[in-house]
């Protein structure tokens, strides 16, 4: 669990916070005032268990996920995906939306593997997207927005598939705007193995630091999960494995108190030497001088 940061700076983990409940489908549409006011989320950062992108029409502000600051304002969206720490903050008139959804939501509405937003997790580039639209593409967005508002606001016969539909659209206008790996992952004979390995990353990279491991749960060899994830994404299964534990040792050293031994004991190493090791090995930095750096970088924020 992340906790209480220095200097009265938190990050409030909203993993297990699922604001769909009360409208029976697993998306949700609201200005973004509506959620400073009701949520008040963006006091933090934060993280959800979902997906969420935040379209800004208007204003400008900065976009924080996970390590990296983006200065954002009008025409540009703002993906976060589930676990990311993120915030919207340092708002000068913004206006827009936050589009909140699940990946049952996603894949209903995305036919094909790929496309602007990706289920391969945080480790890769589809999750961390912060895109501007051109002027037409934005126009574009803007009244479809408007129709995917007024149609979740409103419970008209077939809702859902409506809304699905919308969405889908708008995910299409998204992708023309981004060029990211993910088509060329989505054309590839391989593209089903690599998406269910980083899907087990995702759920397993607490527990699983090994190749074999991953390899035994997908049911193939080590060697042919390595050859296929280096031929998909030019890195081998080891590389995308060892990233996603030094995210989550980073998330914690940057938004959270804890100690490296918390840290290490968190994310399954039992040796805080082994970890040590580890975490320089994989980032190029010890513990110790990542921590003293992003401490001064929110100081100077």
């Amino acid at each position: 669990m992340l906790r209480e940061k220095q200097q009265g700076k938190t990050v409030t983990d909203l993993s297990e916070s699922i604001p769909f409940q009360a409208n029976n489908l697993p998306f949700e549409i609201r200005p973004i005032g509506w959620m400073e006011r009701n949520r008040q989320q963006n006091q933090a950062p934060h993280r959800h268990g979902y997906y969420e992108f935040t379209w800004i029409s208007e204003g400008r502000g900065t976009y924080l996920v996970d390590l990296t600051r983006h200065t954002v304002g009008a025409n540009m969206i703002c993906c976060a995906a589930p676990g990311q720490v993120h915030q919207l903050k340092d708002c000068d008139q913004v206006g827009g939306y936050v589009i909140s959804f699940s990946k049952e939501f996603l894949f209903l509405a995305q036919d094909r593997p790929g496309g602007w937003f990706s289920d391969q997790g945080p480790t890769t580039a589809p999750g961390t997207l912060v895109a501007t639209l051109d002027d037409e593409s934005a126009h574009e967005v803007n009244l479809l927005i408007r129709k995917i508002t007024r149609e979740f606001e409103n419970f008209f016969l077939l809702r859902s598939e409506i809304l699905i539909g919308y969405f889908k659209i708008l995910l299409i206008y998204l992708a023309r705007q981004t060029d990211t790996n993910s088509q060329a992952i989505g054309q590839t004979r391989n593209a089903d193995l690599v998406k269910k390995f980083f899907n087990v990353i995702e759920n397993k990279f607490i527990t699983h630091k090994k190749v074999t491991e991953y390899a035994e749960h997908l049911s193939v060899t080590p060697n042919y999960l390595n050859e296929v994830v280096k031929k998909v994404s030019g890195f081998p299964a080891s590389h995308h494995i060892q990233q996603r534990i030094v995210l989550e040792a980073k998330r914690h050293a940057t938004y959270s108190d804890s100690s490296m031994k918390e840290i290490a004991y968190h994310l399954g190493f039992d040796d805080i030497a082994h970890f040590s090791k580890f975490f320089k090995n994989v980032s190029g930095q010890s513990f110790t001088d990542f921590k003293k750096q992003t401490a001064y970088q929110f100081q100077k924020a």
